[in-house]
């Protein structure tokens, strides 16, 4: 379906110069992905025995299983946010990590009935845009959390707000380990349970969605209000320039 076949005899209020058709053309990924799906994984403790970290690593060796490419980010010495600049080596690590990455995974404990600080610095670190870097738009996230009580999906939900705010293909499934200190062997493994057939349910959607999605980001996240303000910019700033040369 081309422009000239873009029926606007009904839409009153928009305005045609900003209103692009959608096709099939426009959402086909590039030919030249082929290196393995990149991932960035966080977690949301810095205890010497972290549940969520363990969690992350069980995430890890799924993904990896399945073909991806992996990196965790430890969040020991990320500073508050605003505490410091956006030059601090462990926030340019987060953001490179970041802008890097093709899908995330976020997991965090529940404390408080709520996600842990620890992982919403990490996420108040990331930043829409960096400059023409989008550190985050259109990328796929799944998410996770462990609790030491009763399963609970308090943290999850959070994070889920965040992904849509932070404009991310957060996937449909989820996992929450209830009472994560029974789940998980002396050596950090996790135990055989319909708990853990979730994660590898979480990490297999996670890899299909972030196959569909990567080297389409960019029309996904292509909005025509966003279209029509840049526009209507554009032409105030040539209509400035003129009056001031004239």
């Amino acid at each position: 379906m081309g422009d000239a076949e873009l029926d606007l005899s009904g839409l009153r209020n928009v305005s045609p110069e900003d209103l692009r058709p959608i096709t099939g053309e426009r959402v086909q990924a590039p030919d030249d992905l082929s290196h393995p799906p990149r991932i960035l994984l966080l977690y949301g403790s810095l205890r010497e025995r972290s549940y969520s970290r363990f969690l992350v690593l069980e995430a890890q060796r799924l993904l990896e299983a399945f073909g991806a490419e992996t990196r965790i980010f430890d969040p020991a010495g990320l500073p508050l946010p605003d505490d410091t600049g956006a030059d601090h080596p462990k926030v340019v690590e987060l953001r490179e990590m970041c802008a890097w990455s093709e899908g995330q995974v976020w997991c965090s404990p529940e404390r408080h009935g709520a996600m842990t600080g620890v992982m919403k610095s990490q996420i108040d670190w990331i930043p829409l845009s960096v400059g023409a870097i989008r550190p985050t738009q259109g990328k796929t996230l799944a998410l996770m959390q462990v609790s030491g009580g009763s399963q609970s999906f308090n943290a999850v939900n959070q994070m889920r707000v965040l992904g849509r705010w932070m404009r991310m293909v957060t996937v449909p499934n989820q996992s929450s380990v209830p009472k994560a200190y029974q789940e998980f062997e002396d050596d950090g493994r996790m135990k055989p349970s319909a708990l853990y057939d979730r994660v590898v349910d979480v990490m297999e959607e996670l890899m299909k969605f972030t196959l569909l999605v990567r080297g389409r980001s960019e029309h996904l996240v292509d909005r025509y209000s966003e279209r029509k303000a840049d526009r209507l910019k554009q032409q105030e700033a040539r209509e400035s320039v003129l009056e001031a040369s004239n």
